[in-house]
């Protein structure tokens, strides 16, 4: 039985699509993006195939951080549909991705027996992200992510109300812009205003984070590798997050990024930035080397790559 959510978003015209794709072409292989592209992927019978991107930790954490009754019990059946439909899914699939060791871990709770699981993670254009874009302003924050995403919400209501202020009281000039989407959000309780921008969506954020002091990512719950840290570093635009913000990241506190989780730490990590140009010129240098290292996007296409030679390689050694 497959998930709600996947039931209720299944498109027979898609379905007919594939069907059709799969009588007028072969294939080496199937690539579905997130789970929910894997049930036309299965109708491809014969060949190979990759659930590309699969991600748990967000159902997980809604069941895992409710504290009142009704939600969690609500969550909890859809965790619990869903860490049994995986092991059903993936044994059609000879290749799997995620993007973090927390969803490695969760995927193999669900799936103990699966062994064709590779971590991909998220990448960053290099070059789309290399250029001027402007110069960084002082006393200047910014938070990229759609405020209609709960997390998003979530994390900018704890940063307006429990963090802000304490950076506020110690450089009065301190503003920070909020961009994506806010269109159905309860904008009346976060206090705009007062250094507070919305944005609304940017076609370009590129400029507007370059043009920044420092990206601030206070958030408490999701999953997956944050992009928006990974594009801020690749812009050279230093970052705060929390524990949570980062994780999935192999970054290092106080070497490339500074990690702090209480509000009173958080600020103190953002005031520092704001004062010491010294940090702020060490961490950007060394958060965009970080990007280059490991997250570029020819670094993470490398691996799928190599994922899917093995399993087209397994195909044809089956197929004779």
């Amino acid at each position: 039985m497959r998930p709600r959510f996947l039931v209720d978003t299944y498109s027979q015209e898609m379905h007919a699509l594939v069907e059709r794709a799969g009588t007028e072409k072969s294939f080496d292989v199937v690539i579905a993006s997130e789970i929910d592209s894997a049930p036309y992927a299965l109708l491809l019978e014969g060949t190979p195939r990759v659930l590309e991107d699969l991600e748990l930790a967000v159902s997980y954490e809604r069941f895992a951080c409710q504290r009142s009754f009704v939600p969690r019990a609500r969550y909890r059946l859809t965790w619990w549909k869903l860490s049994r439909y995986v092991p059903r899914l993936l044994r059609r699939f000879e290749g799997c991705t995620v993007v973090s060791d927390q969803e490695v871990s969760l995927v193999k709770g669900a799936a103990p027996e699966y062994d064709a699981l590779v971590v991909v993670p998220n990448g960053v254009d290099l070059e789309a992200n290399t250029g001027d874009f402007g110069a960084p302003r002082p006393d200047t924050l910014i938070y990229s992510g759609a405020l209609t995403y709960d997390a998003n919400f979530d994390a900018m209501e704890f940063f307006l109300h429990d963090i802000f202020p304490l950076i506020k009281a110690q450089r009065p000039n301190v503003r920070i812009s909020i961009t994506g989407g806010y269109d159905g959000v309860p904008v009346s309780r976060l206090p705009v205003g007062d250094g507070v921008e919305l944005t609304g969506y940017l076609p370009d954020i590129r400029p507007a984070v370059a043009q920044s002091w420092v990206s601030v990512v206070p958030l408490r719950m999701g999953g997956g590798t944050r992009l928006k840290i990974l594009e801020a570093m690749a812009l050279g635009t230093p970052v705060v997050s929390t524990a949570k913000g980062a994780e999935g990241l192999e970054v290092t506190h106080e070497e490339d990024i500074l990690i702090a989780d209480a509000p009173d730490d958080f600020a103190q990590a953002v005031l520092r930035l704001l004062r010491d140009d010294d940090l702020r010129a060490s961490l950007s240098a060394a958060g965009r080397r970080l990007v280059a290292e490991r997250y570029s996007w020819e670094t993470c296409a490398r691996r799928l790559e190599q994922l899917l030679c093995r399993v087209v390689q397994r195909g044809r050694d089956a197929n004779g």
